[in-house]
């Protein structure tokens, strides 16, 4: 993480989001996923401009991001809703441009859909269930992510439309909603997905997580010899990224850091919060497996402490949007005190204001 004094300052904060797993309990799944819509209910009282799910197959998490979204847009008049991310590899991309349109229109135009390629978690323990008769024909490159921004947009999907009988079929996905294809987000941690967004007019989602390859991996200023430097990689994508978008600098990159304010936390909950992150740290200090994955540290302590991290941050100096994540495990109480700060305290420190 860059401390250089003479770095320009940050970007005032314009919009400031929120993500969550969703966790769940197999005895009462209910409730869990109840929980999360009461926290997305609270995300909007709190003025948060948006408010993002992950995606899990096959684990106590939010299997169906986009029908929990549906049912937060009838909950909620404001707050946009994403999804950070969906894998498509798991997905069929036309029958998923049918989904993602009907939950834009019901929630009036406030949908978020980011997603990513390659294949399932696991492949090759699922691959028999999720395709059965082509598990080694499937194409999980970004081509997939390119047949469901044409559908979004409106290209054709098939060559038949008109009237049969009493039936009229339509050549493209129906619902079509045409402001979603300018909100479709891509969530990469390395340049060549960097790049990609960028030349497909995507948005780019950016998180803890990046790909240490190349020259990126130079040691950062004021970092012991031979540290990766996290920031800088991050920063390197979001350049790439906007250098081939046709937007530019203008182009929307949001950046989705784990941030725990204890402001108003209990002595339990911050012993709670510092141990997590104590615990997730080793895996912050190198390259993760034969990906090389660098995960950023979970920043833990008060808004003015983290604002100060962040400010000093090279990757967050150039963007003006966040989506902070909520940790993995912790309890309902827990999401409402760290959102609750996030709002009251964060926030302003790094000069936004709730959305009225």
């Amino acid at each position: 993480m860059e401390t250089d004094d003479a770095a320009p300052a940050s970007r005032p904060l314009r919009k400031l989001g929120f993500l969550t797993i969703g966790l769940f309990d197999e005895a009462d799944p209910r409730r869990g996923h109840e929980s999360t819509l009461e926290i997305i209910e609270l995300g909007e009282r709190l003025g948060f401009d948006s408010a993002w799910l992950r995606h899990r197959h096959l684990q106590y998490g939010i299997s169906s991001p986009v029908a929990v979204l549906a049912a937060a847009s009838q909950r909620t008049r404001r707050i946009e809703l994403g999804t950070a991310v969906i894998p498509l590899g798991w997905e069929n991309p036309l029958r998923l441009a049918e989904d993602l349109a009907t939950v834009d229109l019901l929630s009036g135009g406030r949908l978020n859909p980011g997603v990513s390629v390659g294949p399932p978690m696991h492949y090759d323990t699922v691959k028999a269930a999720l395709y059965p008769d082509t598990a080694d024909a499937e194409d999980f490159g970004f081509e997939r992510v390119r047949r469901l921004l044409g559908f979004v947009r409106g290209e054709a999907a098939t060559d038949f439309s008109g009237t049969e009988g009493f039936e009229v079929f339509s050549e493209r996905v129906q619902p079509h909603s045409p402001g979603l294809g300018g909100r479709m987000w891509y969530g990469g941690g390395s340049l060549r997905s960097a790049r990609w967004a960028g030349e497909n007019g995507m948005n780019f989602l950016t998180s803890s997580v990046v790909k240490a390859e190349g020259q990126q991996t130079a040691t950062a200023a004021g970092s012991a010899a031979g540290a990766v430097d996290f920031a800088g990689i991050q920063l390197s994508h979001i350049r790439e990224f906007r250098a081939h978008h046709p937007d530019g600098e203008r182009a929307r990159v949001s950046q989705g850091l784990v941030v725990i304010p204890t402001d108003s936390a209990t002595a339990e909950q911050r012993a709670k919060y510092e141990a997590y992150a104590a615990k997730r740290l080793p895996r912050t200090t190198e390259p993760q497996g034969p990906g090389r994955l660098l995960f950023a540290p979970d920043l833990v302590g008060t808004s003015a402490e983290i604002a100060g991290r962040l400010h000093a941050h090279a990757a967050f100096r150039e963007i003006d949007e966040v989506a902070f994540a909520l940790p993995f495990t912790f309890d309902h109480e827990d999401y409402v005190q760290i959102l609750t700060d996030i709002a009251t305290k964060l926030g302003p420190e790094l000069g936004w204001r709730p959305a009225a």
